[in-house]
């Protein structure tokens, strides 16, 4: 009796998808470094091969002309407390909604999700003139606001998730040992969260990071701006500086991605046992 040997599908086909898709998220990085390192007239002749000249000038001059001692510091400042101020937030809320067995918690939870897809460009002009008369323009306080208030409800969900599926022995423990609510978040749900917190973290951070709008429109004058605004700088009446440009680019995005490789395992993890746990 001949035995029918099973055939295996082939993993070329996946390779080459996985290939396909780094091509995607890498060329344009290796694209925007080699460009950072040449003149504006040689990107127009050759704006994706190699550079025929490395100007490393073109980081000095970006950084001078971008004033980014300025604006780094200001990025950091709106950055780190949008972080600490939404993570505040959306801790205390997920552990009420995933711990509290509050009325309606799933119903509040939906509206967390749906708050997450709602453009928050739709309300920047009432926004701005509310904003204008209590005097809160042109103030890294008054864009942190804005900010811990569009990126709470994402967090809130997030953590809300992740704390939902958290072993309810630790919890029952505590609380016949005498532990108030403050304690068990304190000492108990926080550490055992600390995953979906880190992810939360870098996804506020990340946004924060790079958000430009706001930015711009909040913060008029030029001492307050964030790092996105810095390339404003490399813009003159008829045309741009391309080398600059890209130098500019490059100094903003190089903290984005070597904090992501550093806890880029973390990060999906985080990301996904909260989607899983949802």
């Amino acid at each position: 009796m001949m035995l029918v040997q099973k055939r295996t599908p082939s993993a070329i086909p996946s390779y080459l998808i996985l290939i396909l898709l780094v091509v995607f998220a890498v060329g344009p990085l290796v694209i925007l470094m080699m460009n950072s390192v040449k003149s504006t007239a040689e990107i127009g002749r050759n704006p994706i091969g190699f550079p025929e000249t490395i100007i490393f000038e073109n980081f000095t001059n970006a950084w001078n002309e971008g004033n980014y001692a300025t604006t780094l510091r200001n990025s950091l400042i709106l950055t780190s407390s949008t972080i600490v101020g939404t993570l505040t937030l959306a801790g205390l809320a997920g552990f009420a909604l995933a711990r509290l067995k509050l009325k309606g918690a799933n119903l509040i939870a939906f509206y967390f999700l749906v708050g997450t897809s709602v453009p928050a460009q739709l309300f920047i002009i009432p926004l701005f003139f509310v904003w204008r008369e209590l005097g809160l323009v042109n103030s890294h306080i008054g864009l942190i606001i804005i900010y811990c208030a569009i990126y709470s409800p994402f967090s809130t969900y997030l953590l809300r998730s992740y704390m939902v599926a958290l072993p309810e022995e630790f919890v029952e423990a505590a609380r016949i040992d005498g532990a108030s609510n403050w304690h068990v978040f304190r000492h108990i749900i926080m550490p055992l969260s600390w995953p979906g917190f880190l992810t939360a973290g870098l996804v506020v951070g990340l946004s924060v990071w790079n958000e430009f709008l706001f930015a711009v429109t909040f913060l008029p004058g030029p001492e307050n701006r964030p790092i996105a605004t810095s390339l404003f700088a490399f813009q003159a009446r008829f045309g741009r500086d391309w080398g600059l440009t890209s130098a500019g680019s490059v100094i903003m995005v190089l903290p984005v991605i070597i904090l992501f490789l550093l806890l880029q395992r973390r990060f999906i993890e985080g990301l996904t046992q909260g989607g899983l746990k949802a």
